[in-house]
């Protein structure tokens, strides 16, 4: 596992050492885009790509084979969707969005309801025994990104804070202990 030694035996105990506080300057534009798409309800072709790219830039060729008709259609579904997997299976559907990609959309919408789904993040919930599945933390699927949003929402609602505070407050926990490189294979 590429953590350090925690200090802390579970997350519980870990998350009322301090939420994170202001975002980033560069997210908290993304999130203010996120307010007025919602209201809205749906995402421009630019908000799309942009929110794409902040969570990985990597597949921003794949992201633009997507029109903007196709992204209107796809957030509209996802937006209006009742269930939390239809919300997923909406935004997956457009090429390069992955379920990393698609929460990290999702946390740019509605930041109190949802935390991305991030590598970092889910080493801490592994190593704490939050999650008992994945370890490495990569090729997620649906059903993973949905007990990790379950655990955010129970861990928020315990503190009274957001999704995005108690995933992103995670996430800085990982970067702080992470020894060795981030996709270095998990140690026994």
């Amino acid at each position: 596992m590429p953590l350090s030694p925690l200090r802390h035996r579970s997350l519980a105990a870990l998350l009322p050492c301090g939420l994170a506080g202001e975002e980033d300057p560069g997210t908290a534009r993304l999130m203010a885009r996120g307010v007025r798409a919602r209201r809205r309800g749906w995402l421009t072709r630019g908000e799309f790509i942009a929110m794409c790219r902040w969570k990985s830039p990597r597949a921003t060729p794949h992201y633009g084979k997507n029109s903007a008709g196709r992204i209107r259609a796809a957030t509209e579904r996802a937006l209006a969707a009742r269930s939390e997997r239809r919300r997923m299976e909406h935004l997956t559907a457009l090429s390069g969005v992955s379920v990393p990609v698609a929460s990290a959309i999702l946390t740019l919408l509605d930041p109190r309801r949802y935390g991305v789904l991030d590598i970092r993040v889910w080493q801490l919930l592994f190593a704490l025994r939050s999650v008992g599945v994945n370890r490495a933390g990569r090729g997620f699927s649906i059903a993973q990104w949905e007990q990790y949003l379950a655990t955010l929402r129970g861990h928020a609602r315990r503190l009274g804070a957001t999704a995005r505070a108690v995933e992103y407050t995670l996430f800085l926990r990982h970067r702080a202990h992470q020894r060795g490189r981030l996709y270095d294979p998990p140690r026994r």
